[in-house]
C-alpha cells in the first residue's frame, strides 16, 4: 500500500474506538481491548499506519506541518533562512521565547485547551501499540517488520522533541499499562535519552527494508539510518557519523538528482533517488502541504497566498551568483497589479528578505493545499555529513572538501580548494554556509546545525541585534503547565525559570 494511502487506512483503527470520524483524529491506544485487537495482519498494519499519523503535515496535529505549527517553519524562523513581522516567525527570529509561548511549547504538550494534542503523548501510545502487536496472534515475521516501522516512527519523534527541548520524559511501559495510578516522572539524562533513540532506530534499521525494497513514503534502513545521523551529529559521534555514512553510500540506492528544483516539482520527489524520505501531500488533507500559502503574497500570479513569512536578504546574499539552489528564492516577481516587486521596491511582502518559496507554486491548484510531497531527508545530507564527519575527526582534506563540492557541482559551482579551508574553524563555516544553501526550507535541521558549532545565538545578535539571544535558547522551553504536572521531579529547562 503506498503512503498517500497510509493515512486513510487508519480509520480502520479508528473504528474501534466507537464509529468512524472524518476528522481522522488519532486512536486513543488506551481504549483498544487486546482480546480483540489486533487479531490480524490486518489489524496489525493499520496500527502501523497510525504511528505515521502524528509525522505527517497537518496544521492540526502533524509534526511536519508546513506551517507555524510544525517543525521546519519554527527551527528555520531561529535562523537566517526565515524571518517575519508577527507570532513564531517572529518571536523566533529574535530567540525571544519562553515558557508562555504557547506556539513553541505545543510541539511538547500541545495546547491547554485540546486534550491529547502536542507529540510527547505519542511517543507513549507507540510504546503500546510495540506491546499489544508483540502480544497479538500473528507470525513474528508480521510482528517484526511492524514493530521496526514503529520503532523507526518513535525514534524519529524522540529525536525531533530531543532536538527541540533536550531531553524528555519516556513514560515506561509498566506505567503506561497502569493509567489508573498517577506517577510524575522526571525527564530522562542526556545519555538515557539518547539511549532510548538510538535503540529504536537501531533496531529499526536491522528490520526495515532496504533502501530499493521500501514502498514511497514508509520508512526504509536508509531513513533510520538517516536519523541515526543526525543523532550522532547531535552529540558530535562523529566516528560513528562517518560509519552510518558508509553504511548508506554502501546500499548504492541513492545519488544526486541532476535537477536540483525539480525535486520540488508536482512528483519530484517521488520519482527522486536523491530523496530518503518524503510525505506524500493530496488536495484532501491526507497530509498537507501548504507552503505556498504561507510564502506567496496575495498578489503574486497566477495564484497567491497570505504572505506570513519572508527570508533575509543576508542570507539570500550569501549565494553566489550561479547557485542554482537559490532559483525558487524569489527576488524578484510582478504582481497582479503590474508593479515590479524587487528589493529596491520591496512593498510590505519582501522588505525583510525574498520569497522562501523552494517548491513549485503548484499554480493549477484550486484549494490552499499543494500536492508537492514535503521531502525530509535527501542523499546530499549523507554526503555533507560524512565531509564534516572527517573534517572534525581527522582534520579537513582532500576527501572532506570533494564530498563539498560534488554537491556544489550539482548547484552549478566551482570548485572550492582545500588549501583555502585547512583549518578546522574555517572548513566548519563553510560546510554551515553549504548546508543552509542546500537544505533550507526542508527540515528545519539548519538550526541544529549551527547550535552545533556554537552559532545560532552569535547569527542570531548579527541578524537582529536581539536582546533575548542567550545561550540557553539554544533549547526550547517547556509550558508551565508540564512543570507543574511534573510535581518537583519534572525539571524546566535552566534560563527560563
Amino acid at each position: 500500500m503506498k503512503m498517500n494511502k497510509i493515512i486513510i487506512c487508519i480509520a480502520t483503527v479508528m473504528l474501534l474506538g466507537g464509529g468512524c470520524t472524518k476528522d481522522l483524529v488519532p486512536v486513543d491506544y488506551t481504549e483498544i481491548n487486546p482480546s480483540i485487537f489486533p487479531k490480524s495482519e490486518a489489524d496489525v498494519q493499520a496500527m502501523v499506519f497510525a504511528c505515521y499519523y502524528p509525522l505527517r503535515g497537518s496544521w492540526w496535529d502533524g509534526i511536519n506541518s508546513t506551517s507555524e505549527r510544525g517543525l521546519m517553519f519554527t527551527l528555520d524562523a531561529c535562523t537566517e533562512i526565515l524571518s517575519g513581522k508577527f507570532d513564531m516567525q517572529q518571536y523566533n527570529h529574535l530567540l525571544n521565547f519562553n515558557p508562555t509561548s504557547i506556539g513553541m511549547t505545543y510541539f511538547y504538550d500541545g495546547m491547554p485547551d485540546v486534550p491529547g494534542s502536542g507529540f510527547y503523548n505519542k511517543i507513549s501510545r507507540m510504546t503500546l501499540t510495540i506491546d499489544l502487536i508483540n502480544e497479538a496472534k500473528v507470525s513474528d515475521a508480521v510482528k517484526k517488520s511492524a514493530i521496526a516501522e514503529i520503532r523507526c516512527a518513535r525514534g524519529l519523534l524522540a529525536y525531533d522533541l530531543f532536538d527541540m527541548y533536550g531531553p524528555i520524559v519516556v513514560a515506561p511501559l509498566e506505567v503506561l499499562k497502569s493509567p489508573m495510578s498517577e506517577k510524575p516522572l522526571a525527564r530522562l539524562s542526556n545519555d538515557e535519552m539518547v539511549k532510548f533513540i538510538e535503540d529504536d532506530l537501531v533496531a529499526a534499521a536491522n528490520d526495515l527494508p532496504d533502501p530499493g525494497q521500501a514502498e514511497y513514503g514508509r520508512f526504509s534502513k536508509g531513513m533510520a539510518k538517516m536519523m541515526l545521523i543526525r543523532l550522532n551529529l547531535h552529540e558530535k559521534k562523529w566516528d560513528k557519523v562517518l560509519a552510518l555514512c558508509n553504511d548508506i553510500i554502501a546500499y548504492n540506492c541513492y545519488t544526486l538528482e541532476t535537477d536540483y528544483v525539480g525535486m520540488w516539482n508536482l512528483n519530484g520527489a517521488r520519482n527522486s533517488k536523491e530523496v530518503i524520505w518524503a510525505i506524500p501531500c493530496d488536495y484532501d488533507g491526507t497530509s498537507e502541504n501548504q507552503w505556498q500559502l504561507m510564502v506567496l503574497p496575495s498578489n503574486y500570479t497566477p495564484l497567491g497566498g497570505w504572505a506570513t513569512v519572508q527570508s533575509t536578504w543576508w542570507f539570500y546574499d550569501t549565494f553566489e551568483s550561479a547557485d542554482v539552489r537559490k532559483t525558487m528564492l524569489i527576488a524578484e516577481y510582478t504582481g497582479s497589479d503590474g508593479i515590479v516587486y524587487n528589493r529596491s521596491n520591496p512593498g510590505t511582502n519582501m522588505d525583510l528578505g525574498p520569497i522562501p518559496l523552494k517548491i513549485n507554486p503548484d499554480a493549477l491548484r484550486t484549494t490552499s493545499l499543494s500536492t508537492v510531497d514535503i521531502i525530509l531527508y535527501r542523499y546530499a545530507d549523507v554526503l555533507l555529513s560524512k565531509a564534516e564527519a572527517i573534517a572534525n575527526s581527522t582534520g579537513p582534506n582532500a576527501e572532506a572538501m570533494e564530498l563539498v563540492n560534488v554537491v556544489r557541482r550539482r548547484a552549478g559551482l566551482e570548485d572550492k580548494n582545500i588549501a583555502d579551508y585547512s583549518s578546522l574553524e574555517a572548513f566548519n563555516n563553510m560546510l554551515l554556509t553549504e548546508r543552509s544553501h542546500e537544505f533550507w526550507c526542508e527540515n528545519g535541521q539548519y538550526r541544529a546545525d549551527l547550535i552545533r558549532h556554537g552559532k545560532l545565538v552569535s547569527r542570531c545578535i548579527e541578524l537582529t541585534g536581539s536582546p533575548y539571544a542567550n545561550d540557553y535558547k539554544n533549547v526550547f522551553p517547556f509550558s508551565l503547565r508540564a512543570v507543574s504536572e511534573g510535581k518537583g521531579l519534572f525539571l524546566q529547562n535552566p534560563g527560563y525559570n
